[in-house]
């Protein structure tokens, strides 16, 4: 573990010193992200009480989160732009003077009797033409080690390093500073919490979390906040996105980008195990694209990120595979999952039947007469993507991959078909910057209700959503038509009278994929609805589904125009959200010109 300074970077070294002052830490540690660095910090936590090792898995181990510090906090994170308009109707905004003075007073001795660690990382391939790189100061060990896996750090990034290269500057701490003699928790943290982004100044401060996003800086709060900003100012995409390789069994291979909101099917889709034969599905990322145009003209993604931290509870080895391949390998940490009496890991959706009993996310006894989760809804495995059996060689590529087409889609139970292909680009940004789902547990609040997610990237926006839909609008309007993406929409969750599930999800996603990758070839055939092209039952590959199976995916495939008509009100009722100066008007366009076509379909 490097005590001393890695870098004269002016730049670096005067912020910690700054810092250090201001928190008033124990120690200082210059992180360099080796296998020694690890083996120290994970024996701490397991004496402090932290980490539980895993005998079940290698090099893995289990803890527990404080029960109030369990997700994202959303009403907590705040972009602090300097001007308020910047930040736009769906992010909270406070001045960032008045942001600094208040969480500077937080911060003021937040770090006494713990130490400060110094974490340099890199977004993306650390060969990339131009590699992102970030700097975060945290009192964390489990940050510290978590950031080994999700990101590229260490001695390698610091070399890089160099004075006048531009780097985010993340501040973290869990705000729970310890008096001489004083016990630490298991799990610190601070009731107080605060995520705050300014992105004029590429910062992050946050302080009182110590989980998830809240604390890995590098994730949503670099990956999409701040590099949504650097994309709008740098002519590229930063988006809440998957990437797949899917080559059919003819050898022919696409690459696919697929936004969906957490807890949606998005992890799975990126591991996925075709149901049709003779397709090969291989995972380039799970969570976040960064897409800029290439030499060619074309649209290439890149995966920022090293590892998977993935949603537990409903991974099971018939819902995806490969992630349970994956962290059988070892080397991850879980959080707020169950633990077994034979030491390993247990959620909801891991197995069939529960243990008899477990250590639920809580610590306490539990048995299946509990009647409580065992694991948290948003209880998470952190694992490295190279230790994947579906990644693909090119997934480390820094020149990323050419994208040939875009899915959007969310948890919707109605109106909103199995898989709709969008007229053209401007079409397609439509369609997406009205996507909705039903909220989930991936975020603090009430879980089920429908909420618009534009792009899926409502939590995620470091701008303007108005400014956000007219960067994607510019960014078609300034490429060759012919050789942008085809967008798409899906939705797998679409379900009956009853309340059953139309279509079966998982492996037999790969269906639809095919029918729209044989859509972009022009060989499958669709028919136009006033929403887009949709196929028939017929135009899609259910070999080897039950009998009955087309009937339900005739359902799951229906345009209801009465449903779409009460659709298009709640999309006014969105816009109007936006506010008339920033919404572009291509999308008032486009919800008029939608309208038009179910009025006239109404009238047929």
């Amino acid at each position: 573990m490097s005590v001393q300074d890695p870098t004269d970077y002016p730049g670096i070294t005067e912020w910690v010193r700054e810092v250090a002052e201001l928190t008033a830490p124990e120690r200082v540690v210059w992180c360099d992200g080796s296998r020694a660095e690890w083996d120290r910090l994970t024996g701490e936590l397991v004496a402090k009480g932290t980490f539980v090792p895993l005998t079940g898995k290698p090099n893995s181990f289990w803890c527990v989160s404080d029960p109030d510090d369990v997700a994202r906090v959303e009403d907590r994170t705040f972009i602090c732009s300097e001007n308020q308009n910047d930040a736009g109707p769906t992010n909270n905004w406070v001045d960032p003077v008045d942001m600094r003075t208040v969480m500077t007073e937080h911060y003021r001795s937040a770090m006494a009797g713990r130490t400060m660690y110094v974490i340099a990382y890199c977004m993306g391939p650390l060969d990339a033409a131009e590699p992102k790189y970030g700097v975060q100061i945290t009192d964390s060990e489990y940050v510290a080690v978590s950031m080994q896996i999700m990101t590229r750090s260490g001695a390698a990034v610091w070399e890089k390093l160099t004075d006048g290269v531009e780097f985010v500057k993340c501040l973290h701490s869990v705000g729970a500073p310890l008096a001489a003699g004083e016990t630490d928790v298991a799990w610190p943290c601070d009731k107080t919490k605060y995520i705050a982004h300014f992105p004029e100044s590429r910062t992050i401060w946050s302080y009182g979390s110590g989980y998830g996003g809240n604390a890995l800086l590098g994730k949503k709060c670099f990956a999409l906040r701040i590099a949504s900003v650097l994309g709008r100012d740098e002519g590229w995409l930063a988006e809440h996105m998957l990437i797949l390789k899917l080559t059919s069994p003819q050898g022919k291979t696409h690459y696919i980008a697929a936004a969906f909101p957490s807890s949606c099917g998005k992890t799975n889709l990126a591991m996925l195990e075709p149901a049709l034969p003779g397709w090969q599905a291989e995972t380039i990322g799970d969570d976040i694209a960064w897409m800029r145009f290439g030499a060619d003209g074309r649209l290439y993604a890149v995966n920022p990120e090293a590892g998977f931290f993935g949603v537990a509870p409903g991974t099971g080895a018939k819902t995806n595979p490969n992630a349970i391949a994956t962290i059988d390998i070892g080397n991850s940490i879980f959080t707020n999952t169950a633990r077994t009496d034979s030491g390993d890991v247990w959620w909801e959706g891991l197995t069939d039947q529960p243990p008899a009993h477990l250590t639920d996310w809580h610590g306490r006894d539990w048995t299946p007469e509990s009647g409580t989760p065992a694991a948290h809804p948003n209880s998470r495995y952190c694992t490295p993507i190279e230790q994947c059996p579906s990644v693909a060689p090119e997934w480390n590529d820094p020149t990323g991959v050419p994208i040939s087409a875009i899915f959007f889609g969310g948890r919707r139970a109605s109106t909103i078909p199995l898989v709709t292909e969008s007229f053209d680009w401007q079409h397609g940004v439509f369609t997406a910057s009205v996507l909705s789902s039903e909220t989930t547990a991936a975020a603090a609040g009430k879980v089920g209700v429908v909420r618009r997610d534009p792009m899926a990237m409502l939590p995620f926006l470091g701008y303007h959503v108005g400014d956000y839909f007219a960067h994607w609008l510019s960014i078609g309007a300034g490429a060759d038509a012919a050789k942008l993406p085809k967008i798409f929409q899906v939705n797998w969750f679409r379900r009956d009278a009853d309340g059953t599930f139309l279509w079966p999800g998982f492996g037999d996603n790969a269906r639809v994929l095919k029918w729209a990758l044989e859509r972009i070839e022009g060989t499958a055939p669709a028919e136009w609805t006033p929403i887009g092209h949709v196929p028939s039952a017929d135009a899609l590959d259910l070999s080897g589904l039950d009998e009955d199976a087309r009937d339900l995916v005739e359902a799951a495939l229906a345009v209801d125009i009465d449903e779409w008509v009460a659709e298009t009100r709640s999309i006014d009722e969105w816009y109007a959200t936006i506010g008339g100066n920033r919404l572009p008007e291509e999308l008032r366009e486009q919800q008029a010109a939608l309208k038009l076509r179910l009025l006239d379909a109404r009238r047929a």
